[in-house]
C-alpha cells in the first residue's frame, strides 16, 4: 500500500512519501484513498474532490487556490495551483505565548575562547581583500604560505575569501560590502586575519580599519599593496607567519552551548522539507534557545505568506514593528525593481513538490521552531540579543549564508531536498530531507533528517542531531569543509560604475 502523510488535521491534501501509481490505494484519515493519477514522491494528493477556486490547505493554512477542478486522489502541483498573496499589507500585533522555556541540563562544546570573551568553533587564518582587484594577491599569499603551514599546528586552515566588490559601488551597495567584510574580519572563528588592500579603491584601508574597530594587532594585520615595497605576495606571507605565530597557544576548551550562534537556512527544497528537515531545525532551535543560545532565521522572501506566524511570536511591539518593516521593506525592494513580490518557487522546488510561495514559506519558517522572536537585524548587522533572531537577507543560498555568518553565526545549518555542495566562510552543514538524497550524495550531506520517514523515532533523531551539531562546534569537519568548498557573496542592489 502506498504511503502518504497528512500534516495537519485540517489539511485537504496529503504528501506522497514514495511514488504513488494511478490506482494505488493509500491509508489516510482512517480510510482508503485511491490515487486518480500518478503522484510523484513529495507531491500533494487531494483528499477529497476540490473545485476551481478552492483553497488548498497544507500545514493547516491555505497555500493557494486551484485553477481547475481536481478529483479525489488527484495530483496538485504548480500547474493547477496559484498563490493567494499580493502586495504590501498592514499588520496588527496579536501575540501568542512562547511555548519554550529554559533547560535544566546545560550542554557544552569544545571551542576557542577569544581574548574579547567570544567563542569560536574554528581556529583558521583568513585573508580578506578589501577590493576584488587584489583577489589574486590574496589567493597567492595563501598558496605561498602552505609550505610553512605545518610549522603552525594550532592553525586549522588558511583561506582567502575573494569577492567582486569594494570599488565602483554607490550608496547602500558600498556600505554593505564594507559592513560584511568588517564582520568577517571580526568573526570569532578566525584565529587571525590578514586584510589585503590595493590602495586606490573606494573601500579605503584607513576608513575600513576604523569601521573594523579595535583588534588584537598581533592577530589582525593590514597590507596596502600599492605602498608595499617589492613583492607584495612575499610580504603577505611574512605577515601571515607573524599572525600564525601569535596563535601558537590556542587550544580548545569547554564552552557552554549558550554561546553558540547558529544560522538556519534552506535551499533546493522538496515536498518533505516541511515534514522532516525543517521541523528538525525548529526543534533544535528551541533546544539551543532553551540553553541560552542564539539562532537566526533569514531568507525574507521565503517568509512571505507565513510572516504573521513570526509576528505573533515577537516578544514585544518594538520587535513586531521591526518585523513588519523587515517584510514590507523587502516587498518594496521587489516592487522598485518591477518584479513580482510573490514569485513562484524555483524549478527545483517545483519538481520536488512545492507549488507556491506560501507552501515554501510555511515549510521554511518551521526552522524557527516555537520560540519568541527576540530581535530583528538589518543586513550586515551583528547579533546582540540571545534567542531567536530574524535577519534581513534574500533567499539566494550563498548571499543568505554569508549574511548569517557575518551576523556572528559560528555554524550554518542548511536543509535541502535536492542537494548542494556549497559552503560559506563558517561550517555549513547540509541536512537532507530524504534518505535517497543522503545515500546518493554522501559527499554533500552531513545529516539525514529523512530517517524519520524510515521509522526512526523523532526523539532519537533530535538527540542524534544535537550531538552532531555539538560535534561540529567541537571540531568535526562538515562535508563542505572536507571538500574545500567555502566562499562569500555580498548582496548588491544598485548601480556599478
Amino acid at each position: 500500500m502506498a504511503a502518504v502523510i497528512k500534516i495537519n488535521s485540517s489539511d485537504n491534501v496529503a504528501v506522497a512519501v514514495t511514488n504513488v501509481a494511478a490506482g494505488d490505494s493509500c491509508h489516510v484519515d482512517g480510510r482508503q484513498l485511491k490515487a486518480a493519477e500518478d503522484i510523484p514522491a513529495g507531491h500533494k494528493i487531494a483528499l477529497r474532490p476540490l473545485k476551481e477556486g478552492d483553497n488548498v490547505i497544507k500545514y493547516g493554512y491555505p497555500i493557494g487556490h486551484l485553477l481547475r477542478d481536481v478529483p479525489e486522489g488527484g495530483l496538485i502541483d504548480h500547474t493547477v495551483l496559484k498563490t493567494n498573496l499580493s502586495g504590501i499589507l498592514e499588520y496588527r500585533y496579536e501575540p501568542v505565548p512562547s511555548q519554550t522555556g529554559r533547560s535544566d541540563v546545560l550542554a557544552t562544546f569544545r571551542g576557542y575562547r577569544r581574548r574579547d570573551g567570544r567563542a569560536g568553533v574554528r581556529n583558521e587564518l583568513w585573508v580578506v581583500p578589501t577590493v576584488g582587484c587584489v583577489n589574486g594577491v590574496a589567493e597567492a599569499v595563501v598558496r605561498n604560505f602552505q609550505p610553512f603551514a605545518a610549522e603552525y599546528p594550532a592553525v586549522e586552515k588558511v583561506i582567502a575569501f575573494t569577492h567582486n566588490y569594494g570599488c565602483s559601488q554607490l550608496g547602500d551597495d558600498h556600505e554593505n560590502t564594507r559592513k560584511i567584510l568588517a564582520d568577517i574580519v571580526r568573526h570569532p572563528n578566525a584565529a587571525g586575519v590578514l586584510v589585503v588592500s590595493l590602495g586606490c579603491e573606494n573601500n579605503q584601508l584607513q576608513a575600513f580599519r576604523e569601521l573594523v574597530g579595535p583588534v588584537d594587532e598581533s592577530r589582525v594585520k593590514f597590507m596596502e599593496c600599492q605602498k608595499t615595497e617589492g613583492d607584495e605576495v612575499a610580504a603577505g606571507v611574512e605577515l601571515l607567519k607573524d599572525i600564525a605565530a601569535a596563535c601558537a597557544g590556542d587550544r580548545r576548551e569547554d564552552i557552554p552551548a549558550s554561546e553558540l550562534k547558529v544560522g538556519l537556512k534552506c535551499g533546493g527544497s522538496d515536498g518533505f522539507s516541511g515534514i522532516t528537515a525543517n521541523p528538525l531545525l525548529g526543534r533544535f532551535s528551541d533546544w539551543i534557545v532553551s540553553q541560552g543560545g542564539t539562532t537566526v532565521l533569514t531568507e525574507v522572501p521565503e517568509m512571505f505568506g507565513a510572516e504573521t506566524i513570526l509576528m505573533s511570536r515577537c516578544r514585544d511591539e518594538e520587535v513586531f514593528g521591526k518585523t513588519v518593516r523587515l517584510i514590507n521593506d523587502f516587498k518594496e525592494y521587489f516592487i522598485s525593481n518591477r518584479q513580482p513580490v510573490y514569485e513562484n518557487p524555483s524549478p527545483g522546488n517545483k519538481a520536488g513538490g512545492i507549488s507556491t510561495l506560501e507552501e515554501k514559506s510555511l515549510g521554511c519558517t518551521q526552522k524557527s521552531g516555537k520560540s519568541a522572536v527576540m530581535d530583528v537585524l538589518k543586513y550586515g548587522e551583528t547579533l546582540k540579543t540571545p534567542g531567536l533572531n530574524l535577519l534581513s537577507a534574500p533567499g539566494n543560498d550563498l548571499v543568505a549564508a554569508t549574511a548569517l555568518a557575518a551576523a556572528g553565526c559560528q555554524i550554518i545549518l542548511f536543509t535541502t531536498g535536492r542537494g548542494t555542495p556549497f559552503g560559506t566562510f563558517v561550517p555549513t552543514a547540509k541536512i537532507s530531507t530524504n534518505s535517497r538524497l543522503a545515500a546518493s550524495k554522501p559527499g554533500w550531506i552531513d545529516f539525514n533528517a529523512g530517517a524519520v520517514l524510515d521509522g526512526k523515532p523523532v526523539a532519537s533523531l533530535d538527540d542524534d542531531f544535537i550531538d552532531f551539531v555539538l560535534s561540529v562546534a567541537s571540531g568535526e569537519k562538515t562535508c563542505n569543509e572536507r571538500s574545500g568548498y567555502s566562499g562569500i557573496a555580498i548582496f548588491k542592489t544598485g548601480v556599478t560604475l
